[in-house]
């Protein structure tokens, strides 16, 4: 047993503070203002300053390939092509891989305004083959060591581009299956684990994990099983199939299918081939790419939909939005659920037609709060593409909340950072006036939205009692802070079952080993 003392933050159905919570046997049994008698002489800490609140959830992200990034070189941060050249040849020198892998190029962050070519590549990297992933995660640039390897492969498909090594579309779905599956099961388990204590760093300690592509067999998806069940901390994993094969979800007895990729209805404004109702205002792309005809979303819908499944489809533009939130409509139509919770993952510029079907029907929004505000993809960027009336009806977040949208937060990771302080922060300052949240309810959507997306309330995600000991230590109370100063804010610990989290150690077959057995009991 132990005592909490200071600001608690509940986030329970009132936005209750209290100044105790008692946590035993990894369950929460007291939440209050004063502390009963039977609790006085319990081990006591003293929050002096800081903050509790429920752990954070990130309700969208590419667990597999989260890892294998992280487990990479990040250049996010480079201001220039020049500066990525240095940081790749100083990676090489280092990792001892023998394929190596880049992610977080931006043209739209570097002084030169374009991606870095396979002709610079060569020169940072010319001896190992190199993948250099466009930050939006539609992309990437490959060096002529890699191109060699994979050419077979690609040559001939819809965005192969030899000269500048820039692969896109269908030929980046076949390099990067190429990648992915020249890893081992030690170098995948290993990473996955990495990047499960790199996100209980930043306070979350559950994710749901979009999977199922680029690995042989769908290896993610297994493997992502089995080592949630296998977590000595407590971290916990819900996995979506990325399939419009509603058998990949029920083979697995899995309650949910969906994500990006195969389950993308369109791609994305770095790429120009978000859908448009419109064509884009820099007249290249057109009105960018549907994925599948409205009668394919439609009929993955009510199959899925019929089988029970929980649904959640990645549509960017407001073409796909409204393919999506129709194909939905009419799988609800054809049979009514209660409490479905299927969703529109990012649901970046709406359509009121849309938008009205989603509140009639509660489809939630698993949303990226970091697109706003994003270095990588700056906003005089989407004015000059979309035009500035459709760049000022992007991520309406507060139009959303006042239509009654669940909306909860992820990262798309590797896309953005997995920060929920900064998916707070720019929650509450939005570019655009008036559309910004409060603080309670950006807190909101990164801890009890997110554990209600997957079913998950009644365990996780609000501090209260007879739930699940699974908590953040913040450094100080962010209503305090106030919107201006949330960028302040930083994780100091993270609790999960009442025990402060442990790195997930132990060997990748002992995890694989564990999560078998768990499997065998359940």
């Amino acid at each position: 047993m132990k005592v909490y003392e200071g600001t608690v933050l509940t986030v329970d159905a009132r936005d209750t503070r209290a100044r105790y919570l008692v946590e035993d046997g990894g369950r929460i049994v007291f939440v209050g203002e004063g502390l009963p008698e039977a609790y006085a002489r319990a081990p006591r800490e003293h929050l002096d300053g800081r903050a509790l609140c429920p752990a954070f959830v990130d309700t969208h992200e590419h667990l597999a390939s989260f890892a294998t990034f992280h487990a990479g070189l990040n250049v996010m941060d480079a201001r220039s092509n020049a500066q990525i050249q240095a940081m790749v040849a100083d990676f090489a020198r280092r990792s001892p891989s023998k394929l190596l892998i880049a992610f977080g190029a931006s043209p739209y962050s570097v002084e030169e305004g374009r991606l870095l070519s396979r002709a610079e590549l060569d020169e940072a990297c010319p001896d190992r083959p190199i993948m250099m992933v466009k930050y939006d995660g539609h992309a990437c640039v490959v060096n002529s060591a890699l191109l060699a390897l994979v050419e077979k492969k690609v040559a001939g498909l819809r965005g192969y581009h030899p000269d500048t090594g820039e692969m896109n579309q269908e030929a980046f779905f076949a390099v990067s299956d190429h990648v992915t599956g020249s890893l081992s099961i030690p170098e995948l388990v290993s990473n996955i684990q990495g990047a499960m204590d790199y996100l209980a760093s930043k306070g979350i300690g559950m994710v749901h994990s979009v999977s199922g592509v680029g690995f042989a067999g769908d290896l993610d998806i297994s493997l992502e099983t089995w080592l949630a069940r296998s977590a000595r901390s407590g971290f916990q994993v819900r996995v979506f199939p990325q399939s419009m094969d509603v058998s990949v979800a029920r083979r697995r007895g899995l309650p949910r299918i969906g994500g990006c990729f195969a389950c993308a209805l369109d791609g994305c404004f770095g790429s120009h081939d978000a859908a448009l109702r419109e064509p884009y205002a820099d007249e290249e792309g057109g009105n960018g790419v549907l994925y599948y005809t409205d009668g394919q979303v439609r009929d993955f819908c009510v199959e899925a939909n019929r089988a029970g499944l929980q649904i959640e489809m990645h549509a960017i533009g407001d073409a796909a939005f409204d393919q999506a939130a129709r194909a939905l409509k009419a799988a609800l139509d054809d049979t009514p659920r209660d409490g479905h919770r299927h969703g529109i993952i990012h649901a970046c510029l709406p359509t009121e037609e849309g938008l009205a079907i989603c509140r009639e029907y509660g489809i939630q929004f698993p949303m990226q709060t970091s697109f706003i505000g994003w270095p990588q993809e700056p906003d005089a960027y989407l004015a000059s593409i979309l035009g500035r009336d459709r760049a000022d009806r992007l991520n309406p977040l507060r139009t959303y909340w006042d239509a009654g949208i669940v909306l909860s937060a992820g990262s798309d990771a590797p896309c953005t950072d997995p920060d929920p302080v900064l998916w707070m922060q720019r929650a509450c300052n939005h570019d655009v006036p008036g559309e910004s949240l409060t603080v309670a309810e950006a807190l909101r959507i990164c801890t009890y939205n997110g554990a209600w997306a997957t079913f998950d309330e009644d365990e996780r995600g609000s501090l209260e009692v007879g739930k699940v000991a699974d908590m953040a230590v913040l450094s100080a109370d962010p209503f305090a802070l106030g919107p201006e100063r949330l960028g302040e804010l930083r994780v100091e610990g993270l609790i999960l079952g009442g025990e402060p989290y442990r790195p997930q150690g132990g060997t990748w077959l002992g995890a694989v080993a564990r999560g078998l057995v768990s499997r065998a009991k359940a």
